[in-house]
């Protein structure tokens, strides 16, 4: 398994939760890793693109100013910090991995997690 994602759960609207990711990827063939989530019954959805390289963020407009996220270079992790969460942010939270890996300029691979499940509601 090259993604994992953890960190799901239960909260209450107007709560918090951090999603972590972990990839057995090597950070040098790292070239950017991303959160989607399903809803029940709806398409998968874009959150936020991390750059690996310098760590540079573009989030969906639905989640701006109340996700953040963020990478650990040395564990080759990212995380999700989800603030003031809504009822419609319940879904399965999917981490994607996008790698360049293989001799010369090498291939472009992607890589996805099973999800985590997070549930708000009251």
């Amino acid at each position: 398994v090259h993604v994992v994602e953890s960190g799901g759960g239960s909260v209450q609207p107007g709560g918090s939760l951090r999603l972590s990711c972990e990839t057995s990827k090597s950070s040098r063939s790292i070239l950017g890793m991303n959160w989607y989530r399903q809803a029940p019954g709806k398409e998968r959805e874009f959150i936020v693109a991390l750059k690996w390289n310098d760590g540079r963020t573009n989030y969906a407009d639905s989640v701006k100013g109340r996700f953040t996220a963020y990478r650990d270079d040395a564990k080759v992790m990212i995380y999700l910090q989800m603030n003031s969460l809504k009822a419609e942010a319940t879904a399965v939270y999917f981490c994607n991995a996008r790698t360049r890996e293989g001799k010369g300029w090498g291939s472009i691979y992607e890589y996805w997690g099973l999800g985590t499940q997070v549930t708000v509601s009251s």
